[in-house]
């Protein structure tokens, strides 16, 4: 006689973890450590320099006083400044105006292989260090450079120009690292205006400088201010390039913050330094969102 096992069965069911999904909170939050991690860090180290700026030399962070904010209005730091200013200013002007008619080909071309040259040819000086790229300019800006010796060439041995150790040398420098910043803001902005508009405004009989003025470049402005700023922030904090190639004739801000911090010692007057320097990038920004504002606002009203 045949007997039946009638014992229980035990049945597992299937794990709630491995079933169910992360949550889209907890998603954000995971994709958000990174970014905050790294805004963390930043803003410690900004408020450690603005610290150390309020401090005396020695006595960083056991002691208060305005002394280094006073001593930047001596007409040494004061001129090094404007210099510094004025450098980043020009360099962003000349950098816009080059690299303007760059993103304008790259956006207008029909060749696939042709925008994608360009665009080699735009990122490729980011893959090299600012050191290397400053010693190519020396190479090429030098006494027995090759522009000294295209000029010996063409006009006689004994002629030749100094476009090193100099600003000229030190804008040159400025302008070629920057470009594709410049450009590739530029590309973005351009690349968003419908063909068919200049094509219109030339139907209707509008000259091609007409359809630059007003079409163009209104609606490209937010690329170019793009461009401008963060070349002009860039080039505010330029180190390798005018050391390089401004030698000890062309003094930047970087170059006094590296003096005061490294070889002096003083690190209040090299904090209160590294603050004014962000402080003016900072109102460059800010203003330039204000005048993109202020654009959007009239044509929100235009329409």
């Amino acid at each position: 006689m045949s007997t039946v096992d009638q014992s229980p069965t035990l049945v597992v069911a299937p794990s709630d973890r491995r079933s169910r999904p992360f949550s889209p909170t907890r998603t954000v939050l995971l994709l958000m450590f990174p970014a905050s991690l790294l805004i963390g860090i930043l803003t410690i180290c900004s408020v450690s320099v603005i610290k150390m700026s309020l401090g005396q030399k020695n006595a960083e962070w056991r002691s208060w006083s305005y002394e280094s904010y006073l001593t930047l209005t001596d007409s040494f730091f004061v001129g090094v400044l404007a210099d510094t200013l004025w450098l980043a200013f020009l360099s962003a002007l000349i950098t816009a105006l080059i690299a303007f008619p760059i993103a304008l080909f790259m956006t207008r071309t029909a060749s696939d292989t042709l925008r994608r040259l360009v665009l080699i040819c735009i990122m490729l000086p980011m893959l090299v260090s600012l050191l290397v790229q400053s010693f190519g300019w020396v190479a090429i800006l030098g006494p027995d450079g090759l522009v000294n010796q295209l000029v010996r060439s063409l006009f006689g041995p004994d002629q030749s120009v100094m476009l090193l150790f100099n600003r000229t040398g030190v804008l040159l420098g400025l302008v070629q690292t920057a470009v594709p910043l410049a450009v590739l803001p530029m590309v973005a902005s351009l690349s968003a205006i419908p063909a068919n508009l200049e094509e219109a405004a030339g139907v209707l009989g509008a000259s091609r400088l007409k359809v630059y003025s007003n079409i163009i470049l209104p609606l490209g402005w937010p690329g170019i201010a793009a461009g401008l700023v963060l070349v002009f922030g860039f080039n505010t904090g330029a180190f390798v390039v005018p050391v390089l190639l401004g030698g000890l004739k062309v003094t930047t801000l970087a170059i006094v913050i590296r003096d005061q911090m490294g070889t002096l010692l003083n690190w209040p007057l090299g904090s209160a330094l590294s603050v004014v320097l962000i402080v003016f990038a900072l109102a460059v920004q800010a203003f330039q969102n204000f005048v993109g504002r202020r654009f959007s606002s009239e044509d929100t009203d235009v329409g």
